[in-house]
């Protein structure tokens, strides 16, 4: 998990959950009809994912993964213990124009994580969180990967940052397979510790991204 943020996702309605059964190209442009908020998000497919906006029935889930300690004190703001009014209040509080636009991570049919893009002061940051079941399996770094794909061809960013605890080698992994190069170490407070670790940081710039473009693309597919 990266320490960007705890990422969610806009609201998406029951309906258009159901209507969101045709794969169509990245491009395609989310269905306003679907959306109750100041800003859309699609739903993205990859090959064993679907990334899509979080729900409040999402809450417990949310809850049972991101309550773990091992998931929260490798990000930098879930808190622990993590309660049902943390998740509600992230849904609340993502997918706003202007602000986070965060996709949650279904598998199965069942949400095991986050991933999203949080603009700040100092730039784009990638951020994203599994749950402990669904680690070392590569979902992680496909999930990061629609998502930069979406961050660069269809929020036109130019430059996406991220970072992972020094400690935690797994998600530094993830993001030197998308592509990521390490730009050097700073320390960063990490909420559920209520303290401050050294985290690995990175950069990936879109002309970078553009060369090394050659994993499949995740289809918006509402």
């Amino acid at each position: 998990m990266t320490l960007a943020t705890e990422v969610s996702t806009s609201h998406l309605t029951a309906r258009s959950a159901r209507d969101a059964k045709t794969d169509v190209k990245v491009g395609a442009k989310a269905n306003p009809k679907a959306c109750d908020k100041a800003h859309c998000i699609p739903a993205l497919k990859t090959a064993r994912l679907v990334l899509r906006a979080p729900l409040r029935s999402d809450v417990a889930a949310m809850v049972a993964l991101a309550g773990d300690r091992r998931v929260a004190e490798n990000t930098a703001r879930i808190p622990h213990p993590y309660t049902a009014a943390d998740a509600a209040g992230i849904i609340a509080a993502i997918n706003h124009k202007g602000g986070e636009t965060v996709f949650a991570i279904e598998l199965n049919g069942a949400l095991i994580g986050m991933c999203g893009l949080d603009p700040r002061p100092d730039g784009v940051e990638l951020g994203y969180w599994l749950g402990v079941p669904f680690w070392n399996r590569g979902y992680a770094t496909e999930a990061a990967r629609a998502v930069i794909d979406y961050g660069f061809a269809e929020l036109g960013h130019e430059v996406l940052h991220s970072g992972a605890r020094v400690s935690n080698p797994a998600s530094r992994r993830v993001l030197e397979k998308c592509g990521f190069q390490w730009t050097g170490v700073r320390l960063c407070r990490i909420r559920a510790i209520n303290s401050a670790a050294p985290i690995d940081r990175f950069r990936l710039d879109r002309g970078l991204w553009a060369s090394l473009k050659s994993w499949s693309d995740a289809r918006q597919i509402a």
